[in-house]
């Protein structure tokens, strides 16, 4: 049986919707669709890029916590609540994943979770076994 190790994080929807931030199952990390929250539960304040870089942030601290890398990541999906955020995301993406180019996709919603939030983004890594 494969053994599943779980990370969280400040979301106040972990609990209550019963999901993890991130799974670790074997050499694979998933990291569920995560938002620009802040520690205390809040959103972060200010536009597209600023929300994907919180983003960003809370999927790498997510992954290191299950043994992996940010440079592990071999896909990525962003989603956006408009289309003109998509040249800031993909900015803010291209800065951290430049050299891994991960495959990727954007795509545009009619609306996510909180009105505030611009993006939220989810994340595969592939990690070494654990032995």
């Amino acid at each position: 049986m494969m053994v599943r190790r779980h990370s969280a994080s400040a979301s106040p929807y972990e609990a209550t919707i019963g999901f993890a931030r991130a799974l670790r199952v074997g050499d694979r990390i998933f990291v569920s669709g995560t938002a620009p929250v802040e520690p205390d539960g809040s959103s972060t304040p200010g536009d597209a890029a600023a929300q994907a870089e919180r983003c960003f942030a809370i999927i790498a601290q997510a992954i290191g916590q299950l043994g992996g890398r940010i440079d592990d990541v071999v896909r990525t999906r962003m989603y956006l609540i408009d289309p003109t955020y998509a040249e800031a995301v993909g900015q803010v993406h291209g800065k951290l994943f430049g050299r891994v180019r991960p495959a990727a996709t954007m795509l545009v919603v009619a609306a996510l979770l909180r009105p505030e939030w611009r993006v939220e983004i989810e994340a595969e890594a592939i990690v070494e076994s654990e032995a």
